[in-house]
């Protein structure tokens, strides 16, 4: 039956003109986990919870100013490193968590150099994913994404992932902030008819902006549940596996 599913699926895709997009059928229960911000709880809590479990994850990094440098809130860049030394993916947030709507093409391409010359110095795998910070997204940011090579970019929307219609630099996500449940489980839930999940998490705790946090107690139960649940958890890189994004980019319009 879960075959037959995903043989409909990419028949579908078939007749809307989109298949040569899908690279392979995307499976039910198909979810991306992104944490923003580089918070310190990611390096103490969150990655040996993800790491028991077996799931992948993207952590958007940022020199968050003005207390980047206070490790009560934020990581260490050695810590970062750690990160993707065990096999997470480190992306871009910006060097300085800028609102790319705010800044000049100049402004924006400087930003992303000086992230990627951060993991360069500190021998971490150069990033190929962006997270908008805020959200804000401009016309100037994708064409400055797409000359610098990134593959996915990362928005809110609190919608599925379409990769038939969502274009690779506007990827929608949900976010766990606070401690409605059922929103968080409801929204797992909708990983389903080629429609792919992706959640923004933000520190759990978060120590520096405490209106942006995922309870530790919930976190764990939501990693409960998709691991109970079989889920497969991949980072924002990984959906390379199942998109071709130079056709994305061909056949998808960019609307911001």
């Amino acid at each position: 039956m879960k075959r037959l599913a995903l043989l409909l699926v990419t028949l579908f895709a078939l007749g809307s003109g989109n298949a040569q997009i899908i690279r392979q059928p995307i499976p039910d229960k198909l979810v991306v986990l992104t944490f923003d911000d580089a918070s310190i709880s990611h390096a103490r809590f969150v990655a040996p919870v993800l790491k028991r479990y077996g799931f992948g994850g993207t952590f958007f990094i940022c020199e968050f100013p003005p207390n980047f440098f206070d490790k009560s809130k934020y990581m260490s860049w050695a810590q970062i490193r750690e990160l993707d030394r065990m096999g997470f993916e480190i992306g871009n947030h910006t060097l300085t968590h800028k609102h790319v709507n705010k800044l000049t093409r100049e402004q924006f391409t400087a930003e992303l150099d000086s992230l990627e010359f951060r993991c360069l110095t500190y021998g971490i795998t150069h990033p190929t994913t962006f997270a908008y910070p805020g959200y804000d997204t401009h016309p100037t940011a994708f064409s400055v994404l797409k000359e610098k090579n990134y593959a996915f970019a990362r928005v809110g929307g609190s919608r599925t992932y379409d990769p038939t219609t969502d274009h690779p630099f506007l990827i929608p996500s949900f976010s766990t902030t606070g401690t409605d449940k059922q929103r968080v489980l409801a929204a797992l839930q909708e990983a389903k008819n080629g429609k792919i999940v992706v959640l923004t998490i933000h520190g759990v705790p978060d120590n520096a902006h405490d209106w942006v946090t995922t309870p530790p107690d919930l976190f764990l139960e939501y990693m409960k549940f998709l691991h109970d649940n079989r889920y497969t958890v991949i980072a924002l890189r990984d959906l390379a596996a199942y998109v071709n994004v130079e056709q994305a980019f061909t056949t998808i319009a960019l609307k911001p």
